[in-house]
């Protein structure tokens, strides 16, 4: 998903969109598509929207990468859940790996959700940190406190059904997997260690220019 403006980055990204900003001097978005295909993904479909173009012809068809990589638009900013509607309807297929392109991480983190995932149809990740998860997901984790969710979803195709006719827009994942929880589907939580994500302007000196720091 690399559709969103990133508003909090503003002026930033008024030029250039979120996830082609760097963190330790690389895009965010290449850096995600090889931690992609070293997971074992082959096939990756990315969803854009605000300054499509930039994202598209850094990626280009992914040969750089090892992969196969197809693009679909999302004209407006109108959820996760369009997003991933948008992408199925584009080619895509669940058994699905959902990914927002503005979140690095660590390394074993997607090698250690997809071997989690083999285990449940349908699976979202969560870190440790604030503020707390949303309401309906929590109950999908063993300790839900001090838990946030980040952008990292294992989407089998039972939980297809469950975008269609959410409240919206914006439509959103998070709403989409506390349905199919509310319908008795087997949804888990899982750990995985943290993110980095550019978040404010200066979070663009801090992940880039560790020597700034102190």
């Amino acid at each position: 998903m690399a559709a969103g403006e990133g508003r909090r980055l503003r002026p930033l990204t008024e030029r250039w969109p979120k996830p082609v900003l760097p963190i330790d001097g690389r895009p965010v978005v290449a850096t995600l598509v090889s931690a992609l295909r070293a997971a074992g993904c082959e096939r990756v479909i990315v969803v854009t929207g605000h300054l499509a173009a930039q994202v598209e012809d850094l990626l280009g068809d992914g040969a750089g990468f090892g992969v196969e990589i197809a693009y679909v638009r999302q004209p407006q900013p109108d959820g996760s859940a369009d997003a991933v509607r948008r992408a199925l309807a584009g080619g895509a297929s669940a058994p699905a790996l959902v990914v927002g392109a503005d979140h690095v991480f660590a390394a074993g983190t997607l090698d250690g959700f997809l071997a989690e995932w083999h285990r449940s149809p349908g699976a979202i990740a969560a870190r440790l940190g604030v503020p707390p998860l949303d309401a309906r997901l929590a109950c999908a984790f063993a300790e839900p406190d001090e838990l946030t969710g980040i952008p990292l979803w294992g989407m089998g195709a039972e939980l297809v059904p469950f975008l269609d006719g959410l409240p919206g827009p914006p439509y959103e994942l998070a709403d989409a997997f506390g349905r199919a929880l509310d319908a008795g589907l087997d949804v888990r939580g899982v750990v995985v260690p943290g993110t980095r994500d550019l978040t404010h302007p200066v979070d663009l000196i801090r992940e880039n220019f560790p020597y700034l720091s102190s």
